[in-house]
């Protein structure tokens, strides 16, 4: 079995830099492409900070930030992600685009290459024939934020090898993530249950049966969930929410994944949450205060 050295991350976004940053952390030579110059140094300045994060928080030495670093190559650059073990894709929800940059690295990888991807509500199987090795794909969903959250969901489709499989479950207890088994349907675990819960919060605010805070309130203080439903979406982003339900509705065809007419006009608006500093919280001014939605 192949031992995994090189990390290529495809993405260098608030997914992808997180998981290249886990990956240096844990001595892996780990190579970022983003797509154009600025989008590089975003990705590097975000694992610049978050490791100065640590450093402040005594879960880093300045000399693990320096090793760290040393790890990184970014480039904007395909070819580059050439010597990649494993490459984990973190781009946008969009299969075409995906499957045209797997379609791309398989010309160039590696046979023993595993592709990966962080996807959280398209399928493995949508991308496994376009990557040319359906063997050798398998999916890998973080959570965000990436350095923080424990939890990677290892998915395996139909044509998936047992052997693939087994060296991506490595890979992230190697992380120090704690890996659980997927199955390769829309969603996964996580996003499959979460999804509904997000959707069905919005439209009980747009039923009127309680507050943006209230609703907040009442899942924080009624079961114990650290942040409430309105201010996880925020956090997500709504854009994404809309996204992420959108391709969940069209795989299954089931309401509870129907993006409510709320969070459609949410997202034409340029309401995105945190990112776009407004949401269903207005995050321009601080604390925070509960936007104006002309309920």
């Amino acid at each position: 079995m192949t031992t995994i050295a090189t990390v290529g991350v495809l993405g260098g976004g608030l997914m992808g830099s997180g998981i290249a940053q886990v990956a240096a952390l844990n001595g892996f030579t780990t190579i970022v492409r983003e797509v154009d110059d600025a989008s590089v140094q975003r990705a590097r300045t975000s694992i610049e900070k978050s490791l100065g994060k640590a450093i402040e928080k005594g879960k880093l030495t300045e000399q693990g930030r320096t090793e760290t670093m040393g790890r990184l190559t970014f480039t904007t650059k395909v070819a580059d992600l050439a010597p990649a073990d494993i490459v984990v894709e973190a781009i946008v929800e969009d299969l075409d685009l995906k499957n045209a940059i797997w379609k791309e690295l398989n010309a160039l990888c590696k046979p023993h290459t595993i592709f990966a991807s962080n996807t959280s509500s398209l399928t493995i199987a949508a991308m496994a024939s376009a990557g040319g090795r359906g063997d050798r794909m398998v999916g890998l969903h973080f959570f965000n934020p990436v350095p923080v959250m424990k939890l990677v969901e290892v998915v395996k489709t139909v044509t998936t090898s047992d052997e693939t499989f087994k060296r991506a479950f490595d890979f992230a207890k190697a992380l120090k993530k704690e890996p659980i088994a997927a199955k390769d349907n829309s969603g996964f675990v996580v996003t499959l249950l979460l999804v509904p819960y997000l959707l069905d919060a919005i439209t009980a605010l747009e039923r009127g049966v309680a507050s943006v805070e209230d609703i907040d309130k009442g899942m924080m203080l009624g079961t114990g969930y650290p942040m409430g439903p309105f201010t996880l979406l925020d956090f997500v982003g709504l854009d994404t929410t809309y996204k992420i339900a959108e391709i969940m509705f069209d795989e299954y065809r089931e309401k509870r994944y129907a993006p409510p007419p709320l969070l459609k006009r949410m997202v034409l608006a340029g309401y995105y949450g945190k990112k776009s500093k407004r949401g269903f919280y207005d995050y321009s001014v601080e604390p925070p205060v509960v936007s104006k939605l002309g309920l």
